[in-house]
Parts: C-alpha cells; structure tokens; sequence
C-alpha cells in the first residue's frame, strides 16, 4: 500500500479527498498489525527477509510508535546499506506524529553515521521543524548524500539566512547537490544565479531537467520563458518536455499549439493537462473529453511477447477533445490577457494557490505549493506528500489566517 501512495501523491487525477481516503486504509492496516501485538509484529518483522519500501515502511512505523530503539537501530542499519529501501524508512517517519520523534530526532541529527543525520534532516523536514545548528553544520560535510538533503531541507523550510551557501553549492562536484542548491536558492528568493544554473540544467537535458523547467518557468519573466521553450522546440526528441514547459509557463498565447497537439494519441493527454494548468478547466468536469480511442496501449500489457514494460505516462489523464476544446478557447480565450503569466486559470497569488492546494488534483497541487514558497520567498514549502490529514490542519490554519 505504501508503494501505491507513492505514485498517489503524484497523480494528475487524485486530489486530496481521494488522498485522506487511502491514508485511512493505510491507518487500518498499521492499527491491524498493532492490534495484534507480538504475533503480529512478528510476522511483519519475516517481511524484512525482502527488504523492500513497503515492508520497511511497516516496520519502521510499528518500531517508531512502539519506542523500540533496538528494532529502530536494525532498521537504520539495514537502510544504510541497502539504499533500496531508505524510501520506507523515510516516509514511515513523516508518516508518524511529530510527538513521536521528540528527542530521537535530535539523537540522529547528532550522530555520527551521515546517514542517520540524513533521517534526521528528513523527519524534521517532513514535520515542518527547523534543524537548528545541524543543518548549517550538514551543508559542508563530505558526504554528497548529506550534504544534497542538507540543501534541499534548507529551501523548503525556509531557511533564508542559508541562502548564500546554497549560491556558493551551484558549483559542487554532486550533480544532485548542484540541482538541490539551484532549488534551495530559488525558492529562497534569489533570481540571479540560480536561474541560470537552472536555465543550464533545463538545456543539458539531463536527469534534472524536467523538473528544473517545472520551477524555472515559474520565476522567469514570460520573455525569458518564451525564449527557453523557442530552445526546446529546437528538439524533436524533447517534445514532451515542451509540451510540460507550456503548462508551467502559463502563456495563454501558446494555446492554439497546445490544441493542435491533442490531435496526436501520445500527446494529447499531456497537451490537455498543460491546458487545464494555463485555464483551470476539469476537462473531465466540463465534458471536454472524448472516449479512449480503442486499441490504443500506451502501457505494458498481458501479451508475453510485447517488450514495452514502462508504464504509460500519462495515466489517468483524460483523453481531451481537441474540437471542443479549440471551441471553448474561441468562445472564452479573450478573457486571458497575452503576456501575462497564468496558472488554473487565473494570476498566480497566495490566496489563489492555497485554494488550488484545497481542491486541485496532485500535480497541480505541487505547483501551487512552489508557487506559494516562490511568491513570498520565506513561506515553508507546503508538503502535498505529507498524511492528508495533517494537511487538512495545516490548510484550514492558512485559511483562517488568510481571511484574518
């Protein structure tokens, strides 16, 4: 279940209703093996002979509630050499109360294991609790591991008075580091230098450049993202991605492209949702999508001699309906002003982000919250992953705060 949540929180059509509801089968799940006391925890411990994210999850959270430091320290053990599951280990620390973590936070943060401070940045970052001294301290240590999670805990808590050594990390040895420190600036409020480190990252292609575009494009005067996705049209082979850079740059004026890429069957679904990021349309909602063409997988399948095991990327994105679409834009696209930058159908602002984090399905959730940490550069990166309950909390705070 664990690893179900794991492709849940990132979903084009799960929102955080959807979210709450298998958190609580989740919650059942861990109370039925709670309630079972030590039989129960010992069949779940047998689950450890794999090793996987899932089991370590359980686990984790069983040994967390429970106090018990010496299942804890095993699993810390078997997750610092097997970093298959680290992920289980993780999330089963965001996943319990922040009561829970009193004082052994404190434990990991001062150990000297880098991979434990790494767990210990991690759960602090989860629950939304500044490190102190330790994050400082893990920017400069040699362990590239460390040091990336030190930076990226830096940008999302808002740690401001770190910024200039996120700027002096744009140029570290760790690729990942690098990207983690373009991030960390960024959302800190600088639009110097880590701009172009992103801008950099956005052209190489590599393995962060997706996700830097996704950010980038959300700082950038339009001109300027006009001009990187000129760049990226230059590249057949990056049509995805520019299709993506669309939806993220909320030019209105490249509507009609997106259209007219939603005649294509491998397209269309991507080309729908970087519209609905520019207008806010449900196309689903509105009955602007047609029937799944038959016949069509994009995704593996039941026969044996079919080598395409990837999944399909765009599951569960509705097929749009380019021509009532394009019908809907001539009737209605008057409304968005060129030039200007939209997102969910409206002017990016505080106000307007937290009610897309209240109602918008995963993805658009996780731009809302970028967009609010880079609006007011201070603002804690709100965590769509985080149990849907403590969300709820922490968005009715935001919302009261904001009507006050």
């Amino acid at each position: 279940m664990r690893l179900v949540r794991t492709v849940l929180v990132r979903a084009p059509h799960v929102g955080l209703l959807r979210l709450g509801r298998f958190d609580e089968r989740i919650a059942a799940h861990l109370d039925g093996v709670a309630v079972s006391g030590a039989f129960g925890m010992t069949l779940a411990q047998r689950t450890l002979e794999r090793a996987g994210k899932g089991e370590v999850f359980m686990v984790t959270v069983r040994a967390l509630e429970d106090a018990d430091t010496r299942r804890l320290d095993a699993l810390l053990a078997i997750s610092e050499t097997e970093s298959g599951c680290r992920a289980g280990l993780l999330s089963a620390f965001g996943w319990v109360s922040p009561g829970i973590l009193q004082g052994l936070a404190q434990r990991l943060l001062t150990s000297p294991s880098a991979w434990r401070r790494e767990v210990g940045l991690t759960a602090c970052l989860m629950h939304g609790v500044d490190p102190g001294p330790a994050l400082k301290a893990a920017l400069s240590v040699p362990d590239a591991g460390l040091r990336g999670r030190a930076l990226r805990t830096a940008g999302r808590i808002a740690r401001v008075d770190l910024l200039g050594h996120c700027l002096a990390a744009l140029v570290d040895d760790d690729a990942r580091c690098r990207y983690e420190a373009a991030c960390a600036a960024l959302l800190l409020g600088d639009r110097g230098e880590s701009v172009s480190a992103m801008a950099a990252m956005v052209i190489s292609g590599g393995p962060f450049s997706l996700a830097a575009l996704r950010l980038v494009l959300k700082t950038v005067p339009v001109r300027h993202a006009q001009a990187m996705l000129a760049q990226l049209s230059k590249e057949p082979s990056r049509l995805r991605t520019l299709i993506c850079g669309i939806g993220m740059a909320g030019d209105p004026q490249l509507v009609p492209w997106l259209i007219a890429q939603m005649e294509d069957l491998k397209l269309m679904r991507l080309a729908g949702e970087s519209f609905s990021f520019i207008t806010g349309l449900d196309l689903a909602y509105l009955d602007l999508e047609r029937k799944p063409p038959e016949g069509v997988d994009f995704g593996p399948n039941d026969d044996p001699a079919d080598e395409n095991v990837e999944m399909d990327q765009d599951d569960g994105l509705p097929w749009p309906d380019a021509a009532k679409i394009a019908a809907w834009w001539q009737a209605n696209g008057v409304r968005f002003s060129l030039g200007a930058r939209y997102f969910m159908g409206e002017l990016p602002s505080p106000g307007h982000c937290v009610r897309v984090l209240s109602t918008g399905y995963q993805r658009q959730r996780i731009a809302a919250a970028q967009y609010l940490s880079l609006l007011t550069p201070g603002t804690p990166l709100f965590d769509t992953r985080a149990p849907a309950l403590r969300q709820r909390r922490l968005l009715a705070r935001m919302t009261v705060g904001a009507v006050a």
